[in-house]
């Protein structure tokens, strides 16, 4: 994770505006005036450390840092680990699949459990379905294949890409069969899958090299059951994150070296002549061009949901938004929809435009994350901010959760895809290195209702008044405090009812809403 600064530093007259904190509506403070999250005031002579845990199942099999979480499409229950089998250099990479199922709901906690904390049900000790091993250093990158997560692959930092079969009808019944494994690079940084129906099976991953790789695994041809797609030798440094396009037809990735490059998978936008001079890509950009440059490196990256544009995030709190092109109908049709067209929509003029340079956090963006209905998209920082902001109005910053992880890194931030009623894509859940996972509540986009809102919080005699405004529910457990401790990853699925995390103190941990 990236902790790189960027100064303030001038830009040319035709660079894109760039939005500062002091230009925005509303700013949602979660702090005091000292900087720490609001607490009930107590006495500090005796002071007694108790240990909280939200969980109601646990598994610490690992036998250290727990690095990446995966979760079968179909069957969310279906839980993938991965992580280290020791504290040292060339240490084994380990990872188990789990039923999160068996783990029983929590009944309501009675009054008494104030007083009282040992009245707490025992958690579920979760045992694991499958061993995931063969990877000779860290596995920090698993993925179920989409759209019916007929394959699960491993990619490790020993630069191994291991592939096992999943056979399931059923939630009980599945079945985990090593099927192959691919060593084309030294180290594996993340793993994506495709999306598109019409090319399933698909996964792209990007390398310690800045090489990016698309593959298609096919159970059916034991002689070539992973199959190269396209390889991809444009950035020049590490490629640090990829993203998708909804459709599948493209595939953003960006770099240390500040790159961002969007690739023709599959040669629809060449067969629409909207592809650049390389013959490869829809959109390249770098540090070349200083108005898009991030000194420092670029570490996440999102495509929102229409398609219409690309979001990129990196050192120093840096974010740029980028048009793409509108390559099929779907894309086409949800654009002319959204909200989002009335001042970003893209299109094939606006493929490669920088839309807007913002600079709101203070230290490296990365996590980014689209909402699927909302026009929202929110920004989580080694500052332990989070920032939203309004894909409909220009990017202006609708919140600034400034101490959203007590000012421990953001390290993921996902809406809850299939939320329903009011709060429908507005529910955001995000975990950090102070060790807790939390949702937050993203509507109200004015100072007046936000002062409103803190006023009926206050009337009612909810915890934290202004302070916590947003937050809807938090959930403890991992240790946190940075070095041995946080939480580094969760999976939620489409509802967002149970959230199940990975830990830096080697234990998953899951949490029910």
């Amino acid at each position: 994770m990236s902790s790189s600064s960027n100064p303030h530093r001038d830009t040319p007259d035709d660079a894109p505006e760039v939005l500062h904190e002091d230009e925005v509506a509303e700013v949602v403070e979660t702090q005091d005036a000292d900087g720490d999250l609001v607490m009930d005031d107590g006495d500090d002579d005796n002071e007694e450390l108790v240990l909280e845990n939200d969980s109601i199942a646990y598994f610490d099999g690992h036998k250290d840092s727990v690095f990446c979480i995966a979760q079968h499409p179909l069957y969310p229950n279906l839980v993938a680990t991965g992580g280290s089998e020791g504290d040292a250099d060339d240490a084994p990479g380990k990872g188990y699949v789990l039923d999160t199922s068996v783990a029983a709901s929590r009944p309501v906690l009675p009054p008494s459990y104030n007083s009282d904390p040992s009245s707490r049900p025992e958690n579920t000790a979760l045992q694991p379905l499958f061993a995931i091993d063969g990877h000779t250093d860290s596995i920090n990158a698993l993925a179920f294949t989409l759209p019916r997560g007929e394959f699960l692959v491993s990619g490790g930092m020993d630069g191994r890409l291991r592939v096992y079969a999943v056979s399931a009808s059923s939630p009980s019944s599945v079945q985990f069969r090593f099927l192959a494994e691919s060593r084309e690079t030294e180290e594996v940084n993340w793993l994506a899958p495709c999306p598109s129906a019409d090319y399933p099976n698909t996964i792209a991953f990007g390398a310690s090299d800045g090489s990016v790789w698309v593959l298609t695994l096919d159970a059916s041809d034991p002689s070539s059951p992973i199959q190269i797609v396209q390889t991809y030798y444009v950035h020049s440094t590490p490629c640090t994150a990829g993203a998708w396009s909804p459709d599948g037809l493209l595939l953003a990735t960006v770099s240390e070296d500040s790159s961002l490059h969007v690739f023709d998978v599959w040669g629809a936008a060449a067969a629409q002549n909207l592809v650049t001079r390389n013959g490869q890509t829809v959109v390249s950009l770098t540090s070349a061009d200083q108005r898009f440059e991030v000194e420092g490196g670029l570490y996440s990256v999102a495509v929102s949901p229409t398609g219409a544009f690309v979001a990129v995030g990196g050192a120093g709190g840096a974010i740029r938004i980028v048009g793409l092109p509108r390559l099929s109908q779907q894309s086409q049709q949800q654009q002319s929809r959204s909200r989002q067209q009335k001042s970003a929509a893209g299109s094939s003029s606006q493929a490669g435009a920088i839309l807007a340079a913002i600079s709101v956090q203070t230290d490296s963006v990365e996590s980014l994350a689209f909402s699927p209905t909302a026009p929202l998209l929110a920004a989580g920082s080694v500052d332990g901010s989070i920032a939203v902001f309004d894909t409909a109005r220009s990017f202006a910053l609708r919140r600034h959760l400034r101490a959203a992880h007590d000012g421990e890194a953001v390290v993921k931030l996902e809406f809850v895809r299939a939320a329903t009623g009011p709060a429908a894509g507005w529910l955001l859940t995000s975990c950090g290195l102070d060790g807790v996972v939390r949702r937050w509540d993203l509507r109200g986009a004015t100072a007046g209702a936000a002062a409103g809102q803190a006023a009926n919080a206050a009337a009612a005699g909810q915890a934290g008044g202004a302070g916590n405004l947003g937050l809807v529910k938090e959930w403890r457990g991992h240790r946190g405090g940075g070095e041995g401790g946080g939480v580094l990853g969760f999976v939620q699925g489409e509802t967002g009812e149970r959230v199940v995390t990975a830990g830096d103190d080697a234990v998953v941990l899951v949490f029910e809403a």
